[in-house]
């Protein structure tokens, strides 16, 4: 009796330490995926990102978190950096998470850093723009125009394609009102003059929301909208992926 329950225990063991040595491999690749942060635009969520194929690395979405009353940018970005919990990490950021982006790259060593249809500092913005933001036009904005699509909007993020244009539909019927308001007033008080080291710019020709004559990115796509990590994915994710390499 007592050799048969060693013999049991012998052969449990065994197909344990088979089991064990067979999960190693994959649990060893994982480890050894470096993490990069994503941080979508205003008004998008993370499925903004879903044709972007960056093979090797483990993507982190960050979830944006509701901004305090007079919070300025680089204040909120002193408190949704704990999102971020692995040392030089590498950032992407998209549009005004770009902007996020820089900002948390002051507060935190970052390795590298991409921002997509973004800027790097506050003269690459449209100056008229932001002017009326500093008036106070972002509080008349009525929500349900806010959440709502047209061909207005369609062609100012440069969504051509049925896809797109329900993209960018799905997008902006999720939008929080407030927290849309408070972004273009942070905007449009955003100074930073100092373009962040270890960063590369990838732009459209194409992009009216950020203007490319103001942008001078190392990358531009030619025809890309403010839409391009959506539907020009492809290109994005080669570029991305060979700088994140080097």
């Amino acid at each position: 009796m007592t050799q048969s329950v060693k013999v049991i225990f012998g052969i449990l063991f065994m197909f344990s330490s088979l089991a064990a040595g067979a999960q190693t491999p994959q649990d060893t690749a994982k480890k050894e995926q470096k993490t990069v942060y994503l941080f979508s635009g205003l008004g998008a969520d993370s499925s903004i990102f879903m044709n972007l194929k960056l093979p090797g690395y483990h993507k982190v979405y960050i979830n944006w978190i509701p901004a305090l009353p007079n919070e300025s940018i680089t204040q909120y970005a002193g408190r949704i950096k704990s999102q971020i919990t692995v040392e030089n990490p590498d950032i992407i950021g998209l549009s005004f998470g770009g902007i996020v982006a820089v900002e948390i790259s002051k507060q935190v060593k970052v390795d590298k850093m991409v921002l997509i249809s973004s800027v790097k500092t506050k003269s690459e913005l449209n100056r008229v723009q932001f002017f009326f933001m500093k008036l106070g036009f972002y509080r008349i904005i009525p929500g349900s125009l806010i959440r709502r699509t047209n061909f207005l909007t369609y062609r100012y993020f440069g969504a051509r394609s049925p896809k797109d244009k329900k993209t960018l539909t799905n997008l902006l019927a999720h939008t929080d009102v407030s927290f849309f308001r408070w972004a273009l007033k942070s905007i449009a008080y955003w100074d930073n003059k100092v373009a962040p080291e270890r960063t590369i710019q990838i732009h459209g020709t194409a992009d009216r929301v950020i203007t490319h004559r103001l942008v001078h990115p190392d990358y531009r796509i030619k025809g890309g909208g403010h839409l391009m990590v959506f539907n020009k994915a492809d290109t994005i994710s080669k570029i991305i992926t060979k700088y994140l390499r080097e």
